[in-house]
C-alpha cells in the first residue's frame, strides 16, 4: 500500500457507515420540527465522512489527501457529537443509537491514526 492511500476498508466502513445515517434520518424525517432539523444536520456530516475519505483516495498530493482525510475526520467528530445531541435530547433512546455512536467513535479513531501516520510517512 503506497504512503498516500487508505486501507481499502475504511472506504467500504465509512460507505456502510453514510447508508446508516440514511436510513436514521429517513425516520427522524417523518416527525416534524426538531427532529427533523437534527437529521438534516446529520445527514450532511455522516455522509460526507465517506465522500472525502473518497475523494483522499485521488488527492493530487501528500498534502491533499491529509487535507480531505482531516474534513472526513472532522465530519465524523460532528456526526459524533449530533449523535450525542439526539440520545440526550430523549429523541432516540440510546441503545439503539450506541452501535452508530461506537461506529462514530472507530471511524475518529481509525482516520486520526491514518493521518498521524501520513504525516509522518510511517
Amino acid at each position: 500500500m503506497e504512503e498516500s492511500q487508505t486501507p481499502p476498508d475504511i472506504c467500504e466502513r465509512t460507505f456502510e457507515f453514510a447508508v446508516r445515517v440514511v436510513k436514521l434520518c429517513q425516520a427522524l424525517d417523518e416527525n416534524p420540527g426538531v427532529s427533523r432539523t437534527l437529521a438534516n444536520q446529520l445527514l450532511r456530516s455522516g455522509t460526507s465522512i465517506g465522500s472525502n475519505v473518497e475523494e483522499s483516495q485521488a488527492g493530487q498530493s501528500k498534502a491533499d489527501f491529509i487535507s480531505k482525510l482531516s474534513i472526513a475526520c472532522k465530519e465524523a467528530r460532528e456526526t459524533h457529537y449530533w449523535l450525542r445531541l439526539l440520545t440526550a435530547s430523549n429523541l432516540i433512546p440510546e441503545p439503539k443509537l450506541t452501535p452508530l455512536t461506537d461506529e462514530a467513535n472507530q471511524l475518529i479513531a481509525i482516520l486520526t491514526t491514518i493521518i498521524k501516520h501520513s504525516r509522518s510517512g510511517s
